[in-house]
This record gives structure tokens, C-alpha cells and sequence, in this order.
């Protein structure tokens, strides 16, 4: 089986992670899977492509992509001054759930926000992923806080 490598999306795997963020019970609802992708992406990943705070990033197996995240590195005043790494957007290709991908993508993403002089990674799942949060709790994160959104 070809190695997984870890590597900053490029503009042409757009519809990769486009098509896994649709293919989630809750992506469903919310993503559009049209080829080309819709205007809002392109602007979002150019956006995320310009700062040099925002990495996304995928899994490629055999030149295909079969995960992938989004790594956003914070300043902040709180923690003496500590820099925190946000991991969101986590998706991984059907074919590859319950294999280890996912393991290896956050240890791989907690690794990143290390080298990046974070002091602390952080991330939110959804409350009716149970197995996610499970997942996470088994990576040592702590479920230390209460998450709100707000809807624009």
C-alpha cells in the first residue's frame, strides 16, 4: 500500500476536500460538491493559501487525497503570551476511517503547532460526534471548555 504523506493543499486538490467535507452527515447539509468548485471556496482557500497564520493541509495516498485539516496558528495575551494551534475541518476519505489516518493526521498537526512555538492545540467536534470526541479524548485532549457559536 503507497505511504501517506502530509503536505499544504494546492489549489487543484480544492474538490478533494471539498468532496470530503460533503461526505459527512453534517457536510451533507451545509457543502456544495459542484465541479468546478463554487466561487466561496476559491476565495476561501486563496484566503487560507495568503496567511501565513492558516495551513491546509492534506493526507495523499497514491496522488489521491484521503484527508485533510485546516491548522490556524493564534497570538494571544493569555498564557504569558502563548501562541495556541486550532485544528479544524478534520475529514477522512471513507475508505480509510478506522485504520489509524486520523491518529497519525492530528499527532502530525499537534507535531506542526509544536515546531510553530505553540504552547497549546486546541479544537472543537461537534456534540453529536460522540466517536470523534472519543477519538480526540484518546489523543489527550481535555474537554476543558464549553464551545459556543454563533450564526451570521
Amino acid at each position: 500500500m503507497d505511504e501517506i504523506i502530509f503536505r499544504a493543499a494546492l489549489p487543484a486538490d480544492l474538490a478533494s476536500i471539498i468532496a470530503l467535507l460533503v461526505d459527512d452527515r453534517l457536510g451533507r447539509a451545509r457543502e456544495d460538491a459542484s465541479d468546478p468548485p463554487a466561487p466561496c471556496y476559491v476565495a476561501a482557500f486563496a484566503a487560507i493559501e495568503r496567511d501565513p497564520n492558516q495551513m491546509l493541509v492534506v493526507a495523499e495516498r497514491g496522488g489521491a487525497v484521503v484527508g485533510s485539516l485546516q491548522l490556524s496558528f493564534l497570538a494571544g495575551l493569555s498564557h504569558r503570551g502563548a501562541w495556541r494551534g486550532q485544528i479544524e475541518g478534520v475529514r477522512i476519505a471513507a475508505s480509510e476511517r478506522g485504520a489509524g489516518l486520523g491518529r497519525r493526521m492530528i499527532e502530525w498537526a499537534i507535531e506542526a503547532c509544536r515546531q510553530r512555538g505553540c504552547r497549546l492545540v486546541q479544537l472543537t467536534s461537534d456534540k453529536t460526534r460522540a466517536d470523534a470526541i472519543r477519538f480526540y479524548a484518546s489523543l489527550g485532549f481535555k474537554p476543558s471548555h464549553e464551545g459556543m457559536k454563533l450564526h451570521l
